[in-house]
Formats: C-alpha cells, structure tokens, sequence
C-alpha cells in the first residue's frame, strides 16, 4: 500500500454534488439542522452492522453491498434491503474500495491488489480475479460492461463481464477517482488535474475534458441528474456545477465541511459530510438528517431509502422519509 496513498486517501475532503433544475438565475440551497422542514414527516433511521470500514455501496434490486474497506481487509458485506439483515461475508482482494452490479453479478476494486474480483450475486461464489490497473478505485456499469478508475495510473479500464478480459484501457486525468455513467457517455473525475473527463463508452474514444474553475487540485464525489455534472471540490468547500454534454460551467455553491458521498434519488442530490456525521439532502426541500453513524462516506439511493457507509464505526444506516414510499 502506497503510504502518501494512504494519508491522501485519509485526509479532509469531500465528495459531494448538488441536483437542483436549473433555470436562469436559479438558487442553488443546502439547509442545516437535522429536521429542517417542520412540515415534513420525521425520517426512520435505522443502522446496521457490516464489517470494518464501510467505504462503497452498491445495491442488485433485493440487496445492498458495502465494500469493507481497511489496509489488508479484503471482504465484502450482503445485507437485505428491507430490514438490514447481513446475508454474508464475502473474501474479495485487499483493501476493497469501489464496487458495483452488473445486473447478475456483483464487482470489487481492490486497492492494494491492482485487482477486480467478480462474486455472483446470488450467493457469494468468487467468479474470478482480474488485473487492471494500479490502485483501482471508482467503480460503475454502463448496462453492457464494466468500467473500474486507475488511480494510480491515470486510466480507466473497460471489463466485459461474461470473462472479466479487458476491452481497452484508456488515458484520463491524473488520479481518476470517481466514475459516472448514462450508458452512452462515461464521466471520470481526476482528483489531481482538477478535470472531468468524458469518454464514449462504446469504444473509449475522448469526447472532452472539462476543467474545474479554480479547483484546488483535490476533488472527489461525482453524481450526475440525467443534464448536469456534479463536482466536489474538496480545497474549497464547494460543488460544481457542469453541463454534462459541454463541459460548461453553470456555477457553485459553498457548502459544510468534508462532504464525501453523492448519491441522486431522481429529484434531490443526497450527500455525505464526514466532519458532522450528517447527510444533506439539496433541493428546493432542503434537510440535514444525522448523527448517522461514524464517518459517513458511500451513499445510495435503492429505490426507496437513502444509505450511507459508516467508514470509521463499520455500520451502514438507512434513511427512509416515507416508509411507505421514497425519500
């Protein structure tokens, strides 16, 4: 394990985004305090154990799946969805740190191995391990093939799922962290170029590279509402806002401190702050839900709840605003 790796990856920084439609001369809000609406019903929360070091989540339509990340760990964790019961621990390569469901099964980056693992989703059973790039991070899957960032290497490598072999590796930013898909399109954000690039999925092609106005070379958290780009800076406490086919940018907000996690439900931008222990959610609604647990980072919405990988206690929680229907 890289050790300026490890103090960088240790540090204050954040990775958020916001989703608000905008129109000319929009108002971008974020509000703290953990119940910020009066009028709106008080969430469920509820926390569950899921191994050291929940870092990413992933979810297979039944199930969610936190990759437990720590120096020489190499596990990750299964619990059902409706009431956060654990299905099973399962050995990956060391330090797992992005993830993600290619419909069937279910793909882990580790960090200290330059691996990806491939487990089936149904039950566990290792399918196999891939090389790819130096300290593999960000994780996603386009509908056809999956795509895992290169940190360490200032790559993305395309896997075709059936047989794990490689389809191309393709040049990006330095320290590609965070990655995004619409099926079409790949957006990869570089933690030290201060860049989001966007590659074409069918074949890697370079499509463009969008520069993060006065960005202090540390960025982290990428989310993206079907029109724009999200982007946490981490240096300026702030997130950019890209429009997704050009690159432009549209504007920023300032908002707390150390946001990590973004996550889009379909209308608000859900984000994780590190600092506070808290879960924003921005929009035109705006609230701040928490203490979750220690040292939230991952977060995903499933479809019906909001849940966020405690990194420092090893727990996930699982927001619900309407327990009879979504957030």
């Amino acid at each position: 394990m890289n050790l300026n790796k490890i103090a960088k990856m240790e540090s204050v920084r954040h990775w958020l985004g916001s989703n608000i439609s905008l129109l000319a001369g929009a108002v971008w809000f974020i509000s703290i305090g953990f119940f910020a609406n009066p009028l709106e019903a008080k969430p469920v929360v509820q926390t569950y154990p899921s191994g050291n070091g929940a870092w990413a989540l992933t979810f297979d339509g039944a199930n969610i799946w936190v990759a437990d990340y720590g120096v020489g760990v190499g596990h990750v964790t299964k619990l059902r969805a409706s009431d956060g019961v654990t299905l099973g621990t399962f050995a990956v390569g060391s330090s797992p740190d992005g993830i993600t469901f290619d419909g069937v099964n279910i793909w882990v980056a580790n960090e200290d191995d330059a691996t990806v693992t491939k487990i089936r989703g149904s039950d566990g059973s290792l399918l196999g391990t891939f090389a790819v790039g130096r300290f593999p991070y960000g994780m996603t899957f386009d509908g056809e093939n999956v795509w895992v960032a290169n940190w360490g290497d200032a790559t993305v490598t395309k896997i075709r799922p059936s047989d794990g072999a490689r389809l191309g590796t393709y040049a990006v930013g330095g320290l590609p962290i965070d990655l995004v898909t619409n099926g079409a399109d790949l957006w990869v954000l570089n933690e030290s170029s201060g860049t989001v690039s966007k590659l074409r999925t069918s074949d890697g092609a370079l499509e463009g590279t969008f520069p993060v106005p006065d960005n202090g070379e540390d960025l982290h958290g990428l989310a993206y509402d079907g029109s724009h780009i999200y982007v946490g800076d981490t240096n300026n406490d702030r997130i950019v806002q890209l429009d997704a086919v050009s690159g432009a940018f549209l504007g920023d907000r300032q908002v707390g401190k150390t946001p990590w996690g973004i996550t889009y439900d379909g209308t608000h931008v859900w984000v994780t702050d590190i600092a506070s222990n808290n879960v924003a959610r921005l929009g035109a609604a705006n609230a701040s839900y928490g203490p979750v647990g220690n040292g939230p980072r991952g977060i995903l919405f499933d479809g019906a709840s909001i849940w966020v990988g405690n990194d420092l206690d090893g727990t996930v929680t699982k927001i619900t605003l309407n327990p009879a229907g979504r957030p």
